[in-house]
């Protein structure tokens, strides 16, 4: 426990998980004197749930976080153990990198990063209340009644708050198997008045690997050539294992169905909602009742332990039913359970509480990221780090926010998605919620953003360079590219259809052809000499170029309506041509922009023409 009676810092941040850990290091590159508080030094970087980094839409996350020299790619490159591109047979847009992790490697080199971390202060105690002074956040207090001050405190409890363990009709407090629950900061998050509630996500039993039959089962190995989540990673550095399949059958869906009155779930012991997008086992056998098996992915937690995580089958039900299932299924006929699985309740507060920087509208000075805004994954909460403490240390110098745009990122389309829209269930990020996707790839986000960033002073000298670099390489690539041309005729003679129009093409022009790769370009001008990273950037930007024209048009269309502010104590309940369901949408989101206002769930086209009229009237007035 830290004892020092006073302390004074910038920013403040609370919680040492996925989100903590990355604002921590962003407020930090900033250069503010920031202390990240956490119950326990050790529980830094832990991987509560799932041994695995990234995937579809998750997976850009992780590559946006990176172009703005956060920390989860690298200690996911360092910790990986089996890389793996997904959809890889359809389009770069919708392809995503994940990676199985040493739960211990990436632990340990998280914990190593944040403590080498310049300007960054680990302090070890449990942060029961806030200081105030005129309404806004000046600080904390411990639980031991030390009293640490700061300009910006960022909350990122995660499953903490007021936390409930479910298995089968037994309850604990708990924020997580082994750590208590946070109820006093919950209190006194009650006395703002915030909107808040209840949401649940759960585990699978942990196996032992030493008691499958892995002969029987489907083995599933990793990509030859592994993509990583880092620009400045070369490749893996732990050793690369297989994982493997399974399936439910017939007789576990029966002991599962003949059960579902002992589930924590079924049993009315919780009222929290669980992601619709990750089920439990349970609500796999209720939804899909003509299913008659369900994949489980086998995925060990580490090169040096024996632990397993069967990916598919969380569960909430007793111990006894636990064990039975899964010795119902092929290659588990043996397996012991090292711990069970159970279902964790928590509260969160609606996100349209925040505004578009992740500080609470309310409360200035707090900022809220992770689980406690409603989403669900690892990389989601970091993303919010990566936000709520760039604004944290912003703020504490002064400055204004930064706010991501949903048209240059997937972190951008999150947190508009969360600030207008709230959350009936944890939140979870995909490619198909980015309407500007083609543009949006894991791919480029470091040409999106790294610019941006540098912009911020968030990015060091190493990673400004490298990118730089890289960019120079791209432009004479493309130079080089446009600069070559080709006829008509002469594709045809190297056997590339084209129209015969007469017009001459470039080998840019070509790459954007779906038949058409780099190494045939080299046979055209075997001069052409790009290294294996430009080609197939090359290769990926020119397959999307005609079709980036009409996006950029909508693009241009939306930063219009973002320009469009609306003012922040602008009145929507005197609107007399607004719904009553309207206006309290409106009323909880606070859109800031025409924009935001427009992507409302319910908004319909002749209610946005009528605030446009209002809000330019107001902002007239204002003006005057």
């Amino acid at each position: 426990m830290f004892h020092v009676k006073h302390l004074d810092f910038d920013v403040i941040v609370v919680g040492g998980g996925h989100a903590g850990t990355e604002a921590a290091h962003a407020a930090a590159r900033l250069g503010v004197r920031t202390a990240l508080v956490t119950l326990n030094k050790s529980g830094i970087g832990v991987m509560s749930c799932n041994p695995a980094i990234g995937g579809l839409g998750k997976g850009h996350l992780v590559r946006e976080i990176d172009a703005f020299d956060g920390v989860m790619g690298r200690v996911a490159d360092a910790a990986g153990i089996q890389f793996r591109l997904l959809n890889r047979r359809k389009g770069p847009a919708v392809q995503g990198p994940r990676a199985q992790q040493d739960r211990a490697i990436y632990q340990k080199t998280m914990l190593a990063l944040i403590e080498n971390t310049p300007n960054l202060s680990i302090l070890e105690g449990e942060v029961a209340d806030l200081q105030l002074s005129n309404g806004a956040v000046k600080g904390v207090v411990l639980a031991d009644d030390s009293q640490i001050k700061a300009a910006a405190v960022v909350i990122t409890t995660g499953t903490f708050l007021r936390g409930v363990i479910h298995i089968g009709d037994v309850s604990r407090p708990g924020g997580r198997v082994g750590d208590a629950p946070s109820v006093r900061l919950a209190q006194r998050l009650d006395g703002f008045g915030l909107p808040m509630g209840r949401l649940k996500t759960g585990t699978p039993p942990r196996l032992d690997g030493r008691t499958i039959d892995w002969d029987r089962l489907e083995p599933q190995p990793g990509d030859e050539t592994p993509t990583m989540f880092s620009f400045l990673s070369d490749g893996p550095t732990a050793r690369q294992i297989s994982c493997a399949i399974t399936h439910t059958n017939l007789e576990t869906h029966d002991i599962i169905r003949n059960n579902l009155g002992r589930s924590a779930m079924y049993g009315g012991h919780i009222e929290g909602t669980g992601p619709r997008y990750c089920p439990s086992i349970e609500d796999k056998i209720v939804r899909f009742a003509e299913k008659t098996s369900h994949q489980i992915f086998l995925e060990p937690e580490s090169l040096t332990g024996n632990t397993v995580y069967p990916n598919g089958i969380s569960t909430s039900l007793p111990v006894d039913v636990q064990a039975s299932y899964v010795r119902s299924i092929v290659g588990l006929e043996q397996a012991d359970i090292q711990q069970p699985g159970y279902a964790i309740e928590y509260d969160y507060v609606d996100p349209r509480a925040l505004n578009a920087d992740l500080q609470l509208r309310e409360v200035p000075g707090l900022f809220l990221a992770g689980q406690i805004n409603g989403t669900t994954g690892y990389e989601e909460a970091a993303a919010q780090g990566l936000v709520a403490g760039l604004n944290a240390a912003r703020l504490s110098r002064g400055q204004g926010p930064f706010l991501p745009s949903r048209r240059t990122s997937y972190i951008g389309v999150m947190i508009d998605d969360l600030t207008t829209q709230g959350v009936l269930e944890p939140y979870r990020m995909f490619t198909s919620r980015a309407e500007y996707r083609l543009s949006l790839r894991a791919d480029n986000a470091d040409q999106r953003l790294t610019p941006e960033a540098i912009a911020l002073g968030c990015v060091s000298q190493a990673r400004r360079v490298a990118f730089e670099t890289k960019r120079a390489r791209l432009e004479a690539a493309r130079e080089g590219l446009q600069a070559r041309t080709i006829t008509p005729n002469q594709a045809h003679a190297h056997g590339l259809k084209v129209k015969h129009d007469g017009k001459k093409r470039t080998a840019y022009d070509l790459l954007a052809l779906p038949v058409v790769n780099f190494s045939q370009l080299q046979e055209i001008w075997p001069d052409l000499d790009l290294d294996p990273m430009a080609a197939a950037q090359m290769e990926r930007e020119a397959l999307y170029a005609n079709y980036l024209d009409r996006q950029n048009e909508q693009a241009i269309a939306l930063e219009k309506d973002e320009a469009i502010q609306i003012p922040t104590d602008f009145e929507y309940d005197n609107i007399s041509g607004l719904s009553n369901e309207l206006r309290t949408k409106l009323n909880a989101a606070r859109p800031g922009s025409l924009a935001q206002a427009a992507r409302i769930d319910g908004m319909t086209p002749a209610a946005l023409t009528l605030l446009l009229a209002l809000i330019k009237k107001a902002n007239l007035r204002k003006a005057v």
